[in-house]
Parts: structure tokens; sequence; C-alpha cells
């Protein structure tokens, strides 16, 4: 015992000095189930690099479920798809979900509360069109999102019991005011970050109530990275092809939305 106690401590001494330290543990402590459920903003949609099994759901190997699967899943399974709302994730994703799984992820609200026909109001119409818009995709998220967010969560959690949970929101898409030359107007820019303020806070209560984890992008994406921000955008502005438009870039995924979901994973 005398020897084996000598020979740890040397061991330990050494890694110490080499600034290591490796502790053997058993396997079925570090496995990790990982599922990612939710719409294009954890599908990737907008990261390029799509796995082509995924079709129409433009799943990419560039967004941070993959990212940070790569690096600390033992199993993974990617249920996501771009234009999903709550519907498909209560019908096609949960299903994924399992007593075994230990770790999930999601973004879903944004398609309910219909901020896709929003965006295209304001960057094909004008100002007070753009206004009218916002204020009733507003209504939505204030109104009826809580209660589909909370029947989502409740889901995902008798799916899988013993899974730890993050909720990511949405990034604010314009600087105000910024760099564009062209496009809409600030008003309409200010009006398009507030709703994402209005939505984000929607669905970090119903994640607060759930005992979910809420994980929030927004200041990663405001430090010079939305669009009109910089010559470093995270987010594609209008772009072909266009359902790529308003969604977060490869770096977007990688330094935006990856931080903060490995923060609270």
């Amino acid at each position: 015992m005398r020897a084996v106690r000598a020979a740890t401590g040397a061991l330990m001494a050494s890694s110490l000095a080499a600034g290591t330290l490796f502790l053997a543990v058993p396997a079925d402590a570090v496995t990790v189930d990982y599922v990612a459920l939710g719409d294009s903003y954890s599908a990737g949609l907008g990261a390029g690099n799509y796995v082509g099994s995924s079709g129409s759901c433009d799943r990419s190997y560039n967004s941070y479920p993959y990212l940070w699967a790569a690096r600390h899943a033992s199993g993974f399974t990617d249920v996501a798809c771009s234009g999903a709302t709550i519907s498909d994730v209560l019908s096609s994703q949960v299903s994924a979900l399992s007593p075994s799984t230990t770790e999930v992820s999601i973004t879903i609200g944004g398609n309910d509360a219909g901020f896709t026909d929003t965006l295209e109001t304001c960057v094909l119409k004008g100002t007070d069109e753009c206004l009218s818009a916002v204020s009733g995709a507003e209504s939505f998220a204030k109104n009826t999102l809580p209660g589909r967010l909370a029947q989502t969560y409740a889901a995902i959690h008798a799916k899988a019991p013993n899974a730890h949970v993050v909720v990511l929101d949405y990034p604010h898409l314009y600087q105000v005011p910024g760099d564009c030359l062209f496009g809409i107007s600030n008003a309409s820019r200010s009006a398009i970050d507030g709703a994402a303020d209005t939505l984000d806070g929607v669905i970090g209560n119903a994640a607060a109530r759930a005992g979910f984890r809420f994980a929030d992008v927004r200041a990663a994406f405001d430090a010079g990275h939305e669009i009109c921000g910089s010559s470093t955008p995270w987010l594609h502005s209008t772009t072909l092809p266009v359902n790529e438009s308003y969604h977060p870039t490869a770096a977007g995924q990688e330094y935006g939305y990856l931080p903060e979901f490995a923060a609270s994973a």
C-alpha cells in the first residue's frame, strides 16, 4: 500500500506540475445523451455545411448542437427543424426524448409568433405596416405564447424526466442606429429588436416556471455582431437563398450560441 500511495503521489505531483490532473471516473458518470429540439435557430439554417439527410429541416454541422455534441456528448440526436412551431415539437420532436436523455436544448416560439411574416412585411412594405405587424406579433407573444410554451416544456419533462434542459432565445437582429445604407427604417429596426425583447422575456419566464435553464444570447450578438453593426456580423441580412435571411451565420452559431449553451449545459 505504501508503494501504491507513493506512486499515486508521484503521478499527481507530475500532473499538477504540468498543469493537468486526470482522474479515473466510471464510464457511466460521464455519459451524456443529448437531444436537440427546436426551429431553424437550433437547426443551424444560415450556417451552411448542411446535413444531407436532414432535407428541408436544414440541419447544419456548424450549428451549436453539433458543435457542442462533438466535444461533450456520448450520444446525440438532432431533430431540430427549420420552420418548426410548437405544434411540430409536440407532434414530431419530443418523441426523440426518453428517460435516458440527460441533456436537451431548444429554441422555439418565433415561428408561432409569426416573426417570419413580420420581417417580410417590414422588408417589403413601409414603416407603418411594419410597426403594425410587430405589434401583432408582440400581442401574440404576450397573450398566447406563454400557455403554448408551458405545454411544450411540460411535455419535454414528461418524456425526459432526468434531463437537464436549456432553453435558448433569439438575438436582436439590428444595431440601431447602424451602418446600413439601405433597407428598412431605424424605427422599424428598433421595433423588431423590441419585439425580440418581448419574445425573449416570455420565453425566459416560461423556462423559469418549468425549472429549466435559460440561455440569453442577446448580449453576445449585441457586441457589434448584429446586422448593420460591424464588418463582422453574425447574422445574415437579406440574402440568397432567401430562407437564410435573418439567421445566424456559422460564426453566429459558434461564437454567439455555442458559448451561451455551453455555459448553461
